[in-house]
């Protein structure tokens, strides 16, 4: 149960600081704006769809959005509904999940 605990404060804290990054724009180039406005604009220019989400507790939603030609972006919107687009790339690559403990866990 501690366990538990002290890595849920851990997890709350990497979002808070990764929510922190748009007040240093200097260090980042963090994109934000309205979740459909920025969604629109991944489909529009890179075809991207939505591949999956995860939620982190209460504080935001998590989005991966792949295209067919592979690339990728990263979606973080916080509980007030602002999205920022936190990485992107190209050359991702679908997998199988695997068992912790197998080769490529």
């Amino acid at each position: 149960m501690a366990h538990g605990f002290s890595f849920r404060w851990i997890k709350l804290a990497a979002v808070g600081a990764v929510m922190a990054l748009p007040a240093f724009p200097a260090q980042s180039q963090v994109v934000c704006g309205g979740h459909d406005v920025l969604i629109a604009r991944l489909a529009a220019a890179f075809e991207e769809k939505r591949l999956g989400y995860g939620v982190a507790g209460e504080v935001a939603i998590f989005e991966v959005f792949v295209s067919p030609s592979g690339t990728w972006t990263m979606v973080m919107t916080d509980v007030k509904g602002q999205s920022c687009i936190l990485a992107a790339g190209d050359g991702w690559e679908d997998t199988l999940a695997t068992a912790v403990r197998q080769p490529g866990g």
